[in-house]
Formats: structure tokens, C-alpha cells, sequence
């Protein structure tokens, strides 16, 4: 077939005269000169293009000149204010009560709220151990600094949902609305670790062994707020002190894994 056409475009070159033969090298050539513009053009918006987005990640990932020791005070300023005001949420009675009777009424309508207040309290004290311990920056960016500042929004918003499933603890709602407020904590906790990790701000990188055993105690603590969600509303409102658990896995997890290491 190839030796078909080229014996075909001799044969039409032979038959042509030299006039026609220069009006298609003309013509050959236009449209190579064409070609050549419009792939110049098309290469120098592609240049536009990458270089525009380049730069605005480059200018939204740099580094930014805030003290990350301030992040740190406004971190433990937040934990602290909301650890207070979930014990502030537990407020006396509105009339004054005058006999015993009254009082102890009182003191066993208010158990379940106290009991719930102490779940949260303990979940807020391991969030800031655990903030402490595995984040310990030395830069931020403007990224990091925004998921710090979720985190700590979802934070800020456990003494609310806590005052949900103290008094509302038998609407399944209530318990979505409290289980939805923790695993999205340890989500922004996990995003927050692995972004600081990935831009080199920790102060000592983890190992690959470290970053597994961080990631599996806040997978298990997921799992474990899932469970307890569903077992307090279909069995039992007792099952959250199954929450009073995490202060214990987490050493426990924390003494293996140092026994290992």
C-alpha cells in the first residue's frame, strides 16, 4: 500500500509543471506558519494559565509571619473557656427551695446533666492533651491557621450540644447532634495533624510507626463515639459514660506503644 501511494504522488508530481509545485509549497508552508502561531498562542495562555494558579497557591500556602506560640494561647484560651462554661451550664434551680425534700429533688433532676457535663469534660481535657502532645508547630500558614480555628469552633460547640443530650437525651436527634459534634472534632483534629505534618511545621517529625499509632486512637475513638451514640439511644442513656473509656485507651495505647518503641 505504501509503495502504492508514493508511486501514485510521483506519477502527480511528473505531471505537473513547476508553477503548480510551487503554489503547494506555498501553500504548505502558510499553513505550517498558521499551525505554528496558533500552538504558540494556545502554548502561552496553557503558561498564563499554570502560572496564575502557581502563584496563588504559592502566595495561599505561604508561611505567615504570626507567632505560632499565639496560636497556641488562643488554643488553650478557647479549651479553657469552654471547659468552664460546660460547668456554668448546670445552673440552680430558679425559685429557692426551701425543704430537703426540695433539694434532693433537685440534686436527681439534675444527675443526668451532671453526668452528661462530666463525659464532655473529660472529652474536652483528652482533646487538649491531644493537642499538646501530637502538635507542637514551630510555622503555620494561612491554611493551618483556618483549621485550627474550625477545630477549635468545634469545640467551642460542646457545651451546646452537651446541654442538647443532657436534656433531650430521649430524642435520637439529641444524640446525632452531640455524636456529629465529636467525630467532626476528631476529623478536623486528624485533617489539622496531617496537614502540619505534610508542610514540615511540626516541631519533631513523627515517625511512620508514631503517625499509624495517632491515626488508629482517633480511628478507634470514632468508632467508638458511633457506638455509643446508638447504644445510648436504642438501650440505655447510661452507655455515654462509655466515653470515660477515651482518657483510658489512649494511655493504654500510649504505655504499648512506648514499650515498643
Amino acid at each position: 500500500m505504501r509503495n502504492y501511494i508514493n508511486s501514485e504522488l510521483t506519477d502527480m508530481a511528473d505531471e505537473m509543471d513547476d508553477e503548480d509545485i510551487q503554489k503547494i509549497k506555498n501553500l504548505t508552508n502558510e499553513l505550517k506558519e498558521k499551525y505554528s502561531k496558533n500552538q504558540a498562542v494556545e502554548d502561552k495562555v496553557d503558561n498564563i494559565k499554570t502560572s496564575f494558579y502557581e502563584r496563588f497557591k504559592q502566595s495561599f500556602e505561604r508561611d505567615v509571619d504570626i507567632d505560632p506560640g499565639r496560636l497556641l494561647g488562643l488554643t488553650d484560651g478557647i479549651f479553657g473557656m469552654v471547659m468552664t462554661l460546660l460547668v456554668f451550664g448546670m445552673a440552680l434551680p430558679e425559685i429557692q427551695l426551701l425543704t430537703y425534700g426540695d433539694f434532693i429533688g433537685f440534686i436527681y433532676s439534675i444527675a443526668p446533666t451532671f453526668g452528661v457535663t462530666l463525659v464532655s469534660f473529660i472529652l474536652v481535657s483528652s482533646f487538649w492533651v491531644y493537642h499538646h502532645e501530637f502538635i507542637k508547630i514551630n510555622n503555620l500558614n494561612i491554611p493551618y491557621l483556618w483549621a485550627n480555628i474550625l477545630y477549635l469552633a468545634s469545640i467551642s460547640f460542646i457545651p451546646f450540644s452537651t446541654s442538647i443530650i443532657g436534656n433531650y437525651s430521649h430524642f435520637f436527634l439529641a444524640e446525632v447532634i452531640f455524636g456529629i459534634n465529636i467525630l467532626i472534632t476528631i476529623v478536623l483534629f486528624i485533617l489539622m495533624f496531617a496537614y502540619a505534618y505534610n508542610r514540615g511545621f511540626l516541631e519533631k517529625m513523627p515517625s511512620k510507626e508514631e503517625r499509624k499509632y495517632i491515626y488508629n486512637t482517633f480511628f478507634i475513638i470514632m468508632g467508638l463515639t458511633v457506638c455509643v451514640n446508638l447504644l445510648d439511644f436504642n438501650i440505655s442513656s447510661n452507655f455515654i459514660y462509655l466515653f470515660l473509656l477515651v482518657p483510658v485507651i489512649s494511655t493504654l495505647r500510649d504505655i504499648n506503644f512506648r514499650m515498643k518503641s
